[in-house]
């Protein structure tokens, strides 16, 4: 049984403990806010510049008009993965890795990784071949940033270095909520032409020049929002994290204030019933 000095280091020991993961909560909660609102307000731009695409493209013949969206014979599939550079966060980063893991397995093509986020790139670093490492995106967060390395891999796609590229990335739910996403970024899946809304647009120049505008934005536009996406549940999950490790060392911490209080009431009773043997041990004699 450990001694009444052990205890008590284990108590201050957790509550120091403690401390630090109730003052990691709430760092990621002023995060989680600011990191919401990107994600918010980037969602109905990218929702409604691939609707417009899926329109114009509804009455225009893609054929010839855009590379990015042929569709060719896949011999090599770029991922995009989107993790943390940090842990403490749960499931989060380990969720993605493992749906890397399985469209990895499922796929009999050549695969490279493209790796944002540190947790990503060290797991695969070794036992994959890494396209690009952006991990340092993290530190200075921008669509400018973003959008340098997308053009990296819209200009090799276009050489035929890659034949489908892919994101894979949580997507933000809410706090407590992270849903693990895998979205086809080139070629650009393009709606059914039934059912596209049809819509009356005048083009100037004409449809075609404008698809070639939009779609490289549309493109880059999507690898940003996945990232937000990601950033943005990194700070929930973290958040959720270090709020049940709270609650979990609190608990211990009471389990051992209990049993130090019933080791140290046993400790002073033997010391009494010592005192007492004693005292009779020198009456009787």
């Amino acid at each position: 049984m450990a001694n009444l000095k052990e205890i008590r280091a284990r108590i201050t020991s957790i509550s120091s403990t403690m401390q630090i993961t109730s003052a990691m909560k709430m760092v990621s909660a002023a995060k989680l806010k600011k990191a919401t609102d990107a994600i918010v307000m980037l969602r109905p731009y990218s929702e409604k510049l691939q609707e417009i695409i899926e329109n114009v493209s509804s009455t225009t013949d893609l054929e010839g008009v855009s590379m990015y969206t042929a569709e060719r014979e896949v011999k090599k599939v770029l991922y995009i993965v989107v993790t943390s550079n940090k842990g403490l966060a749960g499931a989060f980063n380990s969720s993605v890795i493992k749906e890397l893991n399985t469209a990895i397995s499922n796929t009999k093509h050549e695969v490279e990784i493209l790796s944002v986020g540190k947790k990503v790139y060290d797991a695969v670093r070794r036992s994959r071949k890494v396209y690009d490492n952006q991990s340092a995106i993290f530190d200075s967060m921008s669509f400018q940033g973003v959008s340098n390395f997308v053009e990296n891999v819209m200009n090799d796609y276009k050489e035929g270095k890659f034949d489908k590229v892919f994101v894979i990335y949580n997507k933000f739910i809410n706090a407590a909520t992270q849903e693990v996403h895998s979205e086809q970024v080139l070629p650009i899946a393009m709606a059914e032409k039934k059912d596209a809304v049809n819509t009356d647009y005048i083009f100037e120049p004409n449809a075609a020049e404008i698809l070639n505008v939009l779609m490289p934005k549309s493109i880059k536009t999507q690898v940003y929002k996945a990232i937000l996406d990601s950033v943005a549940s990194e700070h929930g999950a973290r958040m959720t994290a270090m709020h049940k490790a709270t609650d979990n060392a609190e608990a211990l911490r009471n389990d051992l204030k209990i049993f130090y209080n019933k080791a140290r009431q046993a400790a002073i009773t033997n010391e009494i019933l010592e005192i007492v043997g004693g005292a009779e041990a020198l009456k009787n004699s």
